[in-house]
């Protein structure tokens, strides 16, 4: 479920026109592709099962890399990522959406004018009933 979860998550994305604006989407951060760039950080899974459903509960933060010195500037773009995430379908091939909840941001400054972000979330997941 975790690699269908990120795959669905990034075609999500990706087929957002409020996200437009981002040069690249992808799985993991992009070796070449100029700011404002979005890309997975990190994520980990740990079993949330039922009795008759196998499931997972999966953190995934996501990190946006902008080109700007004013805090600001991001706020727009970080909000739509953020409505986004949490407006994913439930119902996905093999598996199931049960919750998704926002856990936290960071933000930080970096060289040459770049600022990065980061939202991780929470999304509990079941797997699709194949009876």
């Amino acid at each position: 479920m975790e690699n269908e979860l990120r795959a669905a998550l990034i075609a999500w994305l990706r087929s957002d026109p409020a996200l437009a604006s981002i040069n690249s989407v992808e799985e993991e951060a992009p070796l070449r592709a100029s700011p404002p760039w979005l890309g997975i950080a990190a994520s980990a899974a740990i079993d949330w099962g039922s009795k008759d459903r196998p499931g997972r509960e999966m953190r995934i933060a996501l990190e946006l890399e902008t080109l700007t010195d004013l805090t600001a500037v991001d706020a727009s773009l970080l909000g739509a990522i953020e409505r986004r995430v949490l407006a994913l379908p439930p119902f996905q091939p093999g598996f199931e959406v049960a919750s998704i909840r926002f856990l936290r941001s960071r933000s930080e400054a970096r060289e040459n004018n770049r600022r990065a972000a980061l939202l991780e979330f929470r999304f509990r997941l079941l797997a699709s009933n194949t009876e």
